[in-house]
C-alpha cells in the first residue's frame, strides 16, 4: 500500500527569531539538528523506499538523517525547493509588516491571491510541486515515500493532496520537525496523521510551531 510520508526540515536560527527563509541555505541550529536525528530514529523500523529532499541544506541535512538508518541515498530535486520569498526574504516577520503592510494582511487573509513582491505565489510552488509529486508517486507504486521540504511548501502539497485550492494555505500547520502522512485507501489518499510532533516532546525548540 502506498504512503506518502511529509517531513518538514528542522528548526533554523532564522524559524526561531521568525524571519523569512526561502531561498536563503540557513543551515540547522542545535535543536534543529537534533529534531532531525529523531526524525530518523523515529522512522528506523519503517522500510522506506524513497527519500526526495529540496535543495537547501536545512531540508538535506534533515532528509539525510531519515535515510541512513535506511541505507538509502537522498534524490535532491530542485522542485521542493522553499518559496521564493522575494524582497521579503531576510527580513523578520515585524519588518515585513512594517514595510509591506497591505501584501502582507493580504498574505494573512487571501493567500492563494499574493504573488510575494518579488518572489512566487502559492500557484507557482504547487504548478512545480505537483508534477513531480505525482511521477514521484507513479515512481514508488506500492512502496513508501518520504518528501523532505519546507512549511510552504509542504502546506500548498497538503492542500493539493486533500483536494483543496491554496485559499485553505493557512488551515494546515506545519511544525519545524513534524511529519504528516497519507495512504492509498480504496483508490483514494487518505489523511491518516498530520503535524505529528510526538517523537520531539522531549526536545525544545526556541520557538516551536509554524514559522
Amino acid at each position: 500500500m502506498l504512503e506518502i510520508i511529509i517531513a518538514r526540515h528542522g528548526e533554523t536560527d532564522w524559524n526561531a527569531s521568525e524571519t523569512f527563509r526561502g531561498r536563503a541555505d540557513v543551515a540547522l541550529n542545535e535543536t534543529g539538528e537534533r529534531q532531525a536525528a529523531r526524525l530518523g530514529e523515529y522512522l528506523a523500523g519503517e522500510k522506506i523506499d524513497f527519500i526526495y529532499s529540496s535543495p537547501l541544506q536545512r531540508a538535506v541535512k534533515t532528509a539525510q538523517a531519515i535515510a541512513a538508518p535506511q541505507n538509502l541515498e537522498v534524490n535532491v530535486v530542485s522542485n521542493l525547493v522553499d518559496i521564493d520569498y522575494g524582497e521579503w526574504q531576510g527580513m523578520s516577520r515585524r519588518e515585513v509588516e512594517e514595510k509591506y503592510p497591505e501584501p502582507y494582511r493580504d498574505w494573512l487573509d487571501l493567500p492563494e491571491q499574493v504573488r510575494i513582491p518579488g518572489g512566487e505565489s502559492l500557484e507557482d510552488v504547487r504548478s512545480r510541486v505537483w508534477p513531480f509529486v505525482e511521477d514521484a508517486v507513479m515512481l514508488c507504486g506500492e512502496g513508501r515515500l518520504v518528501l523532505v521540504a519546507h512549511r510552504v511548501v509542504n502546506k500548498v502539497l497538503i492542500c493539493a493532496l486533500l483536494g483543496l485550492d491554496n485559499s485553505h494555505f493557512w488551515n494546515v500547520r506545519q511544525d519545524t520537525g513534524a511529519l504528516t502522512r497519507f495512504s492509498l485507501e480504496g483508490g483514494r489518499l487518505v489523511l491518516t496523521s498530520h503535524n505529528d510532533t510526538s517523537y520531539l516532546t522531549t526536545l525544545k525548540a526556541a520557538r516551536p510551531g509554524d514559522f
